[in-house]
């Protein structure tokens, strides 16, 4: 379903490589110098490489799995959670050049590296961080609802018992791997009807049992997410990572739609708000 015209906002698309705009919001742009090792967690074949910079980033390759769409998903993701003040590793663009990889001897890894030549997305390794156990160590109260809110709200369906995507570094909780949240763009229909959902699946949130202060984190990160602040964050896909165009979408439209999505879920956010403490009161 395509946005209305009415709907639709003139749309600044980036351009170049360093992008910022009006909020302060920035992601560096480095160049991949060194493949280091392959992730094999998944089937999106992440990679540890090195960057021009001198520092180590696990990087996410648009050649792989979903494609763009997962690396627009970890964008989106990782942004609003650094927004909402939770600890996400530093996002980068990773600029991929055409002869790199050449020289690879697996042929998989080979074919990953030219199907991902220019921009794909980063995170800043975090050396000798740990999987968060839910076993081990307790999250607070308020924390695990800050966590559980945001997920909901990005219909995150990874984060549970078997797939925590949480890691402990110097005794701090971090967030990674948002690849699967916004689900919805993996059919592209009734995006309007899904922005509604209460999202079901947060039964299986690993911090669900620690979160009892949802509302408070309701009321707080409404007030942090302005429409304003969602059109920021949306005008970060690089136009490389829109091509896909389903139903004959431009590269502003497909842009529009994440925007009202996310918008739309922001403003009924009861419907998965209520979702969660339901779910919360039957494991407890």
């Amino acid at each position: 379903m395509k946005p209305t015209v009415n709907e639709q906002n003139k749309l600044s698309a980036p351009k170049g490589l360093n992008i910022t705009n009006k909020n302060n919001m920035t992601l560096r742009t480095v160049n991949v110098t060194r493949y280091i090792t392959p992730l094999r967690e998944g089937g999106s074949l992440p990679a540890l490489a090195e960057a021009d910079d001198g520092f180590k980033y696990v990087v996410k390759f648009r050649g792989s799995g979903h494609g763009a769409k997962a690396l627009i998903s970890e964008l989106i993701g990782g942004m609003i959670a650094k927004l909402l003040k939770l600890r996400v590793p530093e996002l980068v663009f990773v600029e991929l050049d055409e002869a790199f990889g050449q020289t690879e001897g697996d042929e998989e890894i080979q074919d990953l590296l030219q199907a991902s030549r220019g921009l794909n997305l980063g995170l800043h390794f975090l050396s000798g961080a740990l999987a968060y156990d839910p076993v081990t160590t307790k999250v607070d109260g308020l924390l695990a609802s800050q966590i559980v809110w945001m997920d909901a709200f990005l219909t995150n369906v990874d984060r549970t018992v078997k797939n925590t995507n949480m890691l402990m570094w110097h005794k701090e909780l971090w967030l990674i791997d948002h690849g699967s949240t916004l689900y919805f763009h993996h059919t592209w229909t009734n995006w309007d009807v899904q922005a509604l959902s209460p999202f079901p699946l947060i039964k299986e949130h690993v911090l669900l049992p620690f979160a009892d202060q949802l509302e408070r984190a309701d009321t707080k990160f409404k007030q942090i997410l302005t429409p304003e602040v969602i059109r920021r964050v949306v005008d970060l896909i690089p136009d490389s990572w829109v091509t896909f165009a389903e139903e004959g979408f431009s590269a502003n439209e497909i842009r529009e739609v994440y925007y009202l999505f996310l918008t739309r879920r922001l403003e009924h956010s009861d419907n998965f708000l209520n979702e969660a403490q339901h779910a919360r009161k039957a494991l407890i």
